[in-house]
C-alpha cells in the first residue's frame, strides 16, 4: 500500500510539473513581449529627451509613473481604464474568434459602428418603450445587424474567395461613411449639428456607482458618480468572455474552427463544413463587435453618435493587439484589453506631465512587434532544457503483448520490404507517429 501511495504521489507530482511547464510556455511569450516593449520604450524616451543623462532618466521615470497613475494608480484611474476596456474586450473577442479559424478580421471598427448605429436608430424610433424592453432589444439588434455585416465578409471569403483582410478594410470605410450619412441626415439632431439626439433615459445603461448607491450605498459610504464613470456594460463584457470560452473550448463548433485554423486541408479531409464555419465565425465576430459598440453608446456620456468620430476611434484596431497579446484565449483577451485600455486611459495624464502622448502608440506598436518577432523560440534554442518551459515528452512504451521486431535488412534488400513491415501492428506504428509529431515543437500544433 505504501508503495502504491508513493507511486501515485510521484505521478501527481509529474503531472503538476508538466502542467506548470505547459502554462509557463503559454504566458512566457506575451510577458516577454510586454517587458521588452517597456525596455525599448524607455530607450526611445532616453535618446529623444533633451538635457543631461540624469535628466533623461528622470523623464523616463516620469513617463512610466504617469502611465501607471493614469491607468491603475487610483480607483478613479481604474474606473477610466475600465471604461476603455469594456468595448475593447468585445472587439478583442471579435478578432480572437476569427484568428481561431485562421481568419484575420480587421473589420471590428466598422462592425462596432454599425452595431451602435442600429441600437441608436431603435432607441430614437421607439423612445417610449420601457427600459426592460428597450435595452435588451437594442443590444440584440446591434448584434444581429453587426453579425450580418460580418457574415457578408464570411460569404465573400467562403464562396467567392475574396480575402478577408481586403473586404474588412473596405467595409470599414463603407460603415464609417454610411453611418456619417445617417448621423448628418435622417437622424441628425435639430439645429444641423453633426450628431444624433441623445438616447432617452430608458435606453441608457446605469453606472456602477448608481447601482452601488441605491443598494449597498444605503448602509456604506456613497460613491461619487462623476468620478467613477464605469457602467454595468462591464459585466456584459465579462459575460461575453465566458460565452467565448464556452464556444471555443466546450462545443463541437469550437473544435471545428480550431481545426480549420490549424490546418484547412485536414478540416476538409475530416468532413468539417469549412464554408459554413467561415460564415458563422465572421457572423459571431461581427456580433461581438456590434455589442461592444452598442454598450459604449448606451453606457457613456454623451449617449449619442457624432459624425466622423468613428473613423478615429482606436478601439477596433487596438483589439487586434489585445487578441494577439492574449493568444486568442478568453483570459488572455481580458489581460490584453486591460493593458491597451490602460495605455489609452493614461494618455491624457502623460501629455499633461509634459511628455508626448505618442509614447502610448510607441508602446502598443512595440508590443505587437515583439509578439510577431518570435523572440521566445529563438531563446529556447539556446537555453538549457530545464529553463525552456516546454512540456516534458513522455516516453511511450510498447505493450508487453506486442513483440518487438527488429528490422530485417536482408528482407529489405533481397526480398520485399513489405514482409518486414507486416510484423509490426498498424496501431503501434500510428501511435508512434502521433506521439512523435505531438511531442516536438516543430509539429506546429498550438496548445490551448
Amino acid at each position: 500500500m505504501a508503495v502504491f501511495n508513493a507511486l501515485r504521489e510521484q505521478a501527481q507530482a509529474g503531472g503538476l510539473t508538466t502542467w506548470l511547464r505547459k502554462y509557463a510556455a503559454k504566458v512566457s511569450r506575451p510577458i516577454f513581449a510586454v517587458i521588452l516593449a517597456v525596455i525599448i520604450g524607455a530607450i526611445v524616451i532616453l535618446f529623444t529627451s533633451p538635457g543631461a543623462l540624469d535628466a533623461r532618466f528622470q523623464v523616463v521615470v516620469s513617463a512610466y509613473s504617469a502611465l501607471w497613475d493614469g491607468s491603475f494608480g487610483s480607483m478613479a484611474s481604474l474606473s477610466n481604464t475600465l471604461v476603455k476596456v469594456t468595448p475593447l474586450i468585445l472587439a478583442g473577442l471579435s478578432v480572437a474568434i476569427s484568428f481561431r479559424a485562421g481568419l484575420f478580421n480587421i473589420g471590428a471598427a466598422g462592425q462596432m459602428v454599425v452595431g451602435a448605429m442600429a441600437a441608436d436608430i431603435l432607441a430614437l424610433k421607439e423612445p417610449h418603450w420601457p427600459a426592460w424592453l428597450l435595452i435588451p432589444a437594442m443590444l440584440l439588434l446591434s448584434m444581429l445587424i453587426a453579425g450580418a455585416w460580418g457574415a457578408l465578409v464570411g460569404f465573400l471569403k467562403a464562396w467567392r474567395g475574396a480575402h478577408e483582410v481586403v473586404t474588412t478594410i473596405m467595409l470599414n470605410w463603407v460603415a464609417f461613411n454610411f453611418t456619417d450619412y445617417l448621423i448628418n441626415g435622417p437622424f441628425a439632431a435639430p439645429g444641423g449639428s453633426e450628431q444624433t439626439i441623445a438616447l432617452p433615459p430608458g435606453a441608457q445603461l446605469p453606472q456602477l456607482t448608481t447601482v452601488y448607491n441605491q443598494t449597498l450605498g444605503q448602509f456604506l459610504p456613497k460613491a461619487d458618480p462623476y468620478q467613477y464613470l464605469v457602467d454595468v456594460g462591464l459585466f456584459l463584457a465579462l459575460l461575453a468572455l465566458v460565452v467565448y470560452w464556452f464556444i471555443s473550448r466546450r462545443t463541437a463548433f469550437g473544435y471545428e474552427i480550431r481545426v480549420l485554423g490549424e490546418n484547412p486541408r485536414a478540416a476538409v479531409y475530416a468532413g468539417i463544413p469549412t464554408k459554413r464555419n467561415i460564415l458563422l465565425v465572421m457572423a459571431i465576430a461581427g456580433a461581438f463587435a456590434g455589442l461592444g459598440g452598442a454598450l459604449h453608446l448606451m453606457g457613456q456620456f454623451p449617449y449619442q453618435l457624432i459624425a466622423t468620430t468613428s473613423r478615429i476611434d482606436p478601439t477596433g484596431f487596438d483589439a487586434i493587439g489585445a487578441s494577439l497579446l492574449g493568444m486568442n484565449t478568453a483570459f488572455g483577451v481580458l489581460l490584453g484589453s486591460l493593458l491597451f485600455g490602460g495605455l489609452r486611459a493614461a494618455s491624457p495624464l502623460v501629455q499633461a506631465s509634459g511628455i508626448s502622448g505618442d509614447i502610448v502608440l510607441i508602446l502598443e506598436a512595440l508590443v505587437l512587434f515583439c509578439i510577431g518577432s518570435e523572440f521566445i523560440p529563438a531563446l529556447r534554442r539556446i537555453l538549457p532544457n530545464w529553463l525552456r518551459f516546454t512540456p516534458i515528452r513522455q516516453q511511450q512504451t510498447m505493450p508487453p503483448s506486442v513483440p518487438v521486431v527488429e528490422p530485417d535488412i536482408e528482407a529489405g534488400v533481397n526480398g520485399s520490404a513489405e514482409e518486414s513491415r507486416e510484423k509490426v501492428p498498424l496501431e503501434v506504428v500510428t501511435k508512434e507517429v502521433v506521439n512523435e509529431s505531438a511531442g516536438g515543437e516543430s509539429a506546429g500544433i498550438k496548445e490551448e
